[in-house]
């Protein structure tokens, strides 16, 4: 008698959390973000965390990206709960396998495109060339230009390459286009597509912009502090398709 088909395994997970509470003591109120969120984000994916200010979106993204703590919960990377790392492993987590991009481009005004993005990989333990991590993000002919001989664009996508520069497993984006024009902002979320598609980075992109959410694999909607439910896009548009 044939034996039975074994069950598939389980996706591996880069994030995943579990009951994550995050309370804010303001004096004597108590603000309370996050609500007992449970997520959980694969390799590879895109995936937009949608919702309004006050939503609870960049407390979650913080606190995936090891810059903040839950008040209790779990949150675990590949197995480790960054919920009980020290502050020494929280650093080399996000030193070696995160990168951020912001809604403001923190570019360092005295260093060129080329520097700015060789202050990461200085540090990193398998970076990029700086030169290719401009040139995944569109900017192969700006390596030399300082911040200010830039576009608003451009200097995000500048920012871009510099969170991949050392090869992070996980991109999480804060707001990318939040400074920036409908045009110029999808030519950013283009070189965030590329990234995904080309490096297989694991990116978590947080907006307000309800037309950014079809170019995810999926989409995640908060409110109060809480995942109010989650959708996956069958037919998710290229960025350069969308428009606001």
């Amino acid at each position: 008698m044939p034996s039975a088909p074994r069950p598939l395994s389980e996706p591996e997970k880069i994030f995943e959390a579990r009951d994550v509470v995050k309370i804010y003591d303001m004096g004597e109120v108590q603000v309370h973000a996050l609500r007992g969120i449970h997520l959980e984000l694969y390799p590879g994916e895109l995936v937009v965390l949608l919702g309004p200010s006050g939503s609870g979106k960049s407390t979650l993204l913080n606190i995936l990206g090891g810059l903040d703590r839950p008040t209790s919960g779990q949150v675990l990377y590949r197995g480790q709960d960054l919920a009980r790392a020290s502050d020494r492993e929280l650093t080399a987590y996000r030193r070696h396998h995160v990168g951020f991009v912001f809604q403001f481009y923190n570019l360092i005004p005295s260093l060129t495109a080329r520097e700015n993005v060789a202050a990461v990989t200085e540090i990193a333990r398998n970076p990029m060339k700086p030169e290719d991590a401009l040139a995944l993000v569109g900017l192969a002919d700006r390596l030399d230009h300082f911040p200010s001989q830039l576009s608003g664009g451009q200097q995000q996508r500048v920012a871009i390459a510099r969170a991949i520069a050392k090869n992070p497993a996980v991109l999480l984006c804060d707001e990318p286009t939040g400074a920036l024009d409908s045009a110029t902002g999808i030519v950013v979320l283009e070189a965030i597509e590329r990234v995904n598609q080309e490096l297989g980075t694991t990116t978590a992109l947080i907006t307000h912009n309800a037309d950014i959410a079809a170019m995810a694999d999926r989409v995640i909607h908060l409110s109060d502090g809480r995942i109010s439910f989650v959708e996956r896009n069958a037919h998710k548009k290229r960025a350069r398709q969308l428009h606001w």
